[in-house]
């Protein structure tokens, strides 16, 4: 029985690891021919020898997603190699430094926002030239639960996540016209190395992420990627411009 993306060709950026490896290791399970693009060698080679263990069709390649050369490279070379794109997963994102808004210095606000929004953006302005030749095309962004709602001690991050989630709902309106379909995710506490990163230098502990979900525990990143994967999905052909909580109940406080 073939997939519910089967044949589509997918990029996923930041699929080096945590959300973006889940996401592509699903979109290959569900018959996509999947990019993994991410400024980790490792972490990206590492996700593509996992696709092509499981029997799928992979290829990485190096991509800092804040430099507009390596974007433009990016989409370039996918086509190249595909001979289009019929999906995009602009996943890569930092945490930043935690930190009050006084105490965020320029540097950590101007990196996070580089890779976080402007990156999403810079995405955007390649993958949606090539799905306009192609007559169409599905883009998901990951934006935040925390694009949603505010959070003291993250102020880049907060800023960047809601940023995405007007981006998205600005492209969306933009290209709704022309069949592409632009959604965002917006995750609660999901048990990523992110996460994990910032319980050991945030000054926050598991227990306070875990208090913190109405459902009394993290999320799981197969959660995730099932939601993406089902906004990539033909499926969802009338759904646009909506930044998706697969939260467990965060945002319903």
């Amino acid at each position: 029985m073939p997939g519910i993306v089967e044949s589509k060709v997918v990029l996923v950026t930041g699929g080096g690891s945590g959300i973006g490896r889940a996401t592509a290791l699903k979109l290959a399970q569900e018959g996509a021919k999947v990019i993994i693009a991410d400024y980790s060698q490792e972490g990206g080679e590492r996700t593509v020898k996992m696709i092509k263990d499981s029997g799928g069709t992979a290829n990485f390649i190096l991509t800092d997603v804040s430099v507009p050369s390596q974007v433009e490279a990016m989409v370039a070379r996918t086509v190249e190699a595909y001979g289009r794109l019929d999906c995009a997963f602009n996943n890569a994102g930092i945490e930043g430094r935690v930190g009050t808004t006084v105490e965020c210095s320029e540097e950590n606000f101007d990196r996070t926002i580089a890779i976080n929004l402007r990156g999403v953006w810079l995405c955007m302005k390649y993958e949606i030239p090539q799905m306009l030749k192609q007559g169409g095309g599905s883009i998901v962004n990951t934006a935040s639960a925390l694009g949603l709602v505010g959070i003291a001690g993250m102020p880049a991050y907060n800023a960047s996540k809601h940023g995405v989630v007007g981006l998205t709902r600005t492209a969306a309106l933009e290209y709704a016209a022309k069949n592409i379909r632009i959604n965002c995710v917006c995750p609660g506490v999901i048990r990523t190395p992110m996460v994990e990163r910032v319980v050991d230098t945030g000054g926050f502990s598991e227990q306070d992420f875990i208090s913190s979900e109405p459902v009394g525990r993290m999320g799981k990143l197969e959660e995730i990627a099932h939601g993406v994967v089902w906004l990539l999905y033909d499926a969802a052909s009338f759904v646009t411009g909506h930044p998706m909580a697969i939260d467990g109940g965060w945002v319903a406080r």
